[in-house]
């Protein structure tokens, strides 16, 4: 879905222009020898996983902020650091952008072959800039997420403006090394220059709001009032601030709600990222934020983010600090979010320098307003680089943890950041999980997190190794492979039946998956019927497609019949998906530019800073299609771009539509 943006990525080949990923063929043999050569031990090794994750998430989730945002902010550093070095590659010898990224996906390699329009496809540009693609979230009422206020609430209880700016700068840094217990002060003592009940009660209020760790006294030494901070019961008042629901009890009013809702307005940075950095700058663990959905990177987005007991003045004062972030829209709620509690998300699209007649894409838009596109799942669910993440997925359901390393850290072709190729060429000389992390200076990555299990479990308990990367990046590997099954088997039975409901189709009936009829054919639409993802909890088709998913999970090694995994995390319980999707609120305009640097539409930001929309010439030397359209989740909107333009959306595409664009 999203183009990869040149910066910071390596020109660098990591091997010869021979193209070294193996073919699926290739690696089902390796997959039989792998079944011939597991012995006891890995059996065993397979067993000990989910207690592993267990104890991996636990210590995790324990760490103090100290750990945590030392690292954080060490990693930073380092991914600053590389920056300029990364650019000297890029000046080096070596191949373009766009020939590196001849090595990656296409959307034939993952099953996306059919159209459900019949009007000639043209050329466009997708996300030639990151604003060129918006997102609002639509909350599960209905509402569309949109930054349009940044005013705080008025609460008596909060703090005045005045305390985010009393304390000096060598306050604040004495006050953080004492609520992380950096230095063997018990105390730090802050003298009152100006000795007014005012002056001393808005140094408390700045004290416990920035530092909600530490509790404030007056005391008076030598003729001088001081404010003095300490933790009032020492380590465990901070791990308590770090760990319990309920941070500071006698700090936040009863009247109310725990939570504090907000809007987040966010450029080029998707939503795990944005958190991250917020809690940060909040000093605060990000597992106290909760949302309902995660957007894209490669955009502008517009959602809504639930945080605990951090107050809307606190939150309204990042937007004075930070760049491509702001805040607003806040209000205090009685619960969180959560994941998947939304109904949907607008979208706004902008693609640039169209080459269809004003007749074709009037004949596009109208296609997918009345039958809509297929539900395929996009590329990004499938990785950039010549190793597709289903890949992993395979080898993880079939017990092939060799396999699974190797995917993951062998070298390959393409553009990567220099230091992972650097890493990989390390491990593959090595096998030194030791060897190959000094070579990664940023060990967030999934292949840092691997070489730090490697080391600490060793080679021949691959699987408590793995265990250590976050459950929901593992189950990411299983998903995709999941999504690949499934954007094969709804291409063949697009294939075999065409645009029309068939005997044996399967329909959802409430939660429930049933089979339609020949008597009840002509009650259906294309767009009621549904296909499974591979499990041990769903049923699949009545006619020529059961036996093709069969067949595709028995040429990997699999068994459609036993889904259920010995790890418990690996198991598929399998799910139901629509195989068309119809958009909402479809609408679209063709506008003329001559300046391709220029954004073609407002912001919520544009709109709150009062800026006029632009206005375009009767003629222009390019033309742009932008379209509104509204989704469910859980579905591409680069799959109905697909659609409109009969155009590969794949990186490896655009990429070199880019690049000329740009030339």
């Amino acid at each position: 879905m999203e183009t990869v943006e040149v910066t910071g990525v390596s020109m660098k080949r990591s091997l010869s222009s021979d193209d070294l990923a193996q073919a699926d063929e290739a690696k089902r043999q390796k997959v039989s020898e792998c079944h011939l050569a597991k012995d006891q031990e890995t059996l065993d090794n397979d067993c000990v996983l989910s207690n592993v994750t267990r104890q991996s998430e636990t210590t995790t989730a324990g760490k103090s902020r100290n750990n945590v945002e030392a690292q954080i902010e060490e990693e930073e550093e380092e991914e600053d650091g590389l920056l300029e070095e990364e650019e000297e590659e890029e000046d080096g010898e070596g191949e373009s952008f766009a020939d590196m990224m001849k090595y990656g996906l296409t959307e034939v390699d993952v099953g996306i072959t059919k159209f459900v329009s019949s009007h000639q496809g043209f050329s466009g540009i997708l996300k030639e800039r990151y604003s060129d693609f918006i997102v609002h979230e639509i909350g599960k009422d209905g509402h569309i997420s949109h930054l349009d206020n940044l005013s705080v609430p008025v609460d008596d209880e909060d703090p005045s403006e005045d305390a985010f700016t009393v304390l000096t700068e060598e306050n604040k840094q004495r006050l953080e090394e004492l609520q992380l217990f950096k230095n063997k002060e018990t105390s730090v003592a802050i003298e009152v220059v100006e000795d007014t009940k005012e002056k001393r009660t808005v140094i408390h209020q700045a004290v416990k709001s920035l530092f909600p760790g530490l509790e404030t006294k007056t005391e008076e030494r030598e003729g001088k009032k001081y404010i003095v901070a300490y933790h009032a019961a020492g380590k465990k008042a901070l791990a308590k601030v770090r760990t319990a629901t309920d941070p500071r009890k006698h700090s936040w009013p009863k009247s109310r709600g725990s939570y504090c809702h907000f809007v987040l307005y966010k450029e080029n940075k998707d939503t795990m990222d944005a958190i991250n950095v917020l809690s940060k700058f909040l000093r605060v663990k990000p597992n106290i934020f909760s949302y309902m959905g995660t957007k894209d990177k490669r955009a502008i987005t517009v959602q809504e983010i639930a945080v605990l007991k951090i107050t809307a003045q606190r939150l309204a004062h990042l937007n004075k600090c930070l760049m491509n972030f702001k805040l607003g829209n806040f209000s205090y709620q009685k619960n969180p979010l959560k994941l998947g509690e939304l109904q949907g998300n607008q979208f706004t699209v902008v693609l640039r320098n169209i080459t269809g007649t004003d007749h074709q894409v009037q004949q596009a838009m109208h296609s997918l307003k009345e039958i809509g596109f297929i539900n395929y799942y996009g590329m990004q669910r499938f990785g950039t680089t010549a190793v597709p993440t289903y890949q992993v997925g395979r080898a993880i359901l079939q017990n092939c943890w060799d396999e699974v390393v190797d995917l993951i850290l062998k070298p390959r072709p393409g553009a990567e950041k220099g230091y992972l190729v650097r890493c990989r060429e390390e491990w593959a000389k090595t096998k030194d999980p030791d060897a190959a992390l000094k070579k990664l200076p940023v060990k967030r990555c999934v292949e840092g997190q691997l070489l730090r299990g490697l080391a600490k479990y060793g080679l021949k308990n691959i699987v408590s190794a793995f265990g250590i990367i976050p459950r929901n990046n593992r189950l990411m590997y299983i998903h995709s492979y999941q999504s690949y099954v499934w954007n094969n088997m709804v291409s063949k039975r697009i294939e075999e039946y065409g645009l029309k409901p068939v005997p044996g189709d399967l329909v959802l009936k409430g939660a429930i998956a049933t089979y339609i009829e020949e008597a009840d054919v002509n009650s259906y639409s294309i767009h009621d019927v549904v296909m499974p993802l591979p499990g041990f909890d769903v049923i699949y088709p009545k006619h020529k497609i059961s036996e093709a998913y069969k067949d595709m999970l028995a040429a990997d090694h699999l068994n459609i019949d036993n889904m259920k995994h010995k790890i418990r995390d690996y198991s598929l319980s399998g799910a139901y998906r629509k195989i068309i999707i119809r958009p909402q609120n479809v609408s679209w305009e063709v506008v003329s530019y001559d300046d391709p640097r220029i954004p073609l539409f407002n912001t919520d930001l544009d709109n709150l800073e009062g800026k006029p929309p632009p206005v375009f010439a009767a003629e222009g030397k390019y033309r742009a299609l932008k379209m509104d359209f509204s989704l469910p989740p859980s579905t591409y909107a680069t799959m109905a771009i697909r659609e409109v333009l009969k155009m590969d959306t794949s990186i490896k595409n655009q990429t070199q539509l880019n690049t000329t664009w740009l030339r």
